[in-house]
């Protein structure tokens, strides 16, 4: 079974967080989703020199001050598995380009769940906001509905983890 590795990063100034808004790519899954910034390893790259890289491309800042908060394991059929390392960062250097992937925005942490993202996103958000520890988060998707979540191996009630 193939599978893909990635990276998401949220970087976050003044209770906000650097969003993209995917809008310039054909064919793109995430398409017209709101998400952080991040994307594919490339050969021998480790997560950090991923994020580190993708960060630069698609903003223009440099990373200062990060942290790697967790894996993501998504499952949706016909895609292949993807393993997302996630990351924050609050500590950055350098000017913000335009993004050829889509509109980068400043949004406030209690607004981004009311953008259009992925029912999975609100759940790995929530556990940022909760300075969780690092967590290996699996969500299962059925086109865009997502059908499981395994938090730490532990099966969760989705729709009761996100009204807590």
């Amino acid at each position: 079974m193939e599978c893909r590795n990635s990276t998401l990063c949220y970087l976050e100034q003044d209770g906000k967080y650097l969003m993209l808004h995917r809008v310039k790519k054909k064919n793109d899954v995430n398409h017209d989703k709101w998400i952080g910034v991040g994307g594919k390893f490339e050969a021998a790259e480790s997560p950090e020199e991923c994020a580190l890289r993708e960060v630069k491309e698609e903003t223009g800042y440099d990373m200062v001050y990060w942290r790697y908060r967790g894996i993501v394991t998504f499952v949706c059929e016909p895609w292949p598995v993807e393993y997302m390392h996630l990351f924050t960062c609050s500590g950055f250097s350098g000017q913000q380009i335009d993004c050829n992937e889509g509109v980068l925005e400043w949004v406030p942490k209690q607004k981004v769940t009311e953008l259009p993202i992925w029912q999975g996103d609100k759940i790995f958000l929530k556990l940022l906001w909760r300075e969780e520890p690092f967590f290996s988060l699996k969500l299962v998707y059925s086109g865009d509905e997502l059908r499981q979540a395994v938090l730490n191996g532990k099966a969760m009630d989705i729709a009761a983890f996100l009204k807590e």
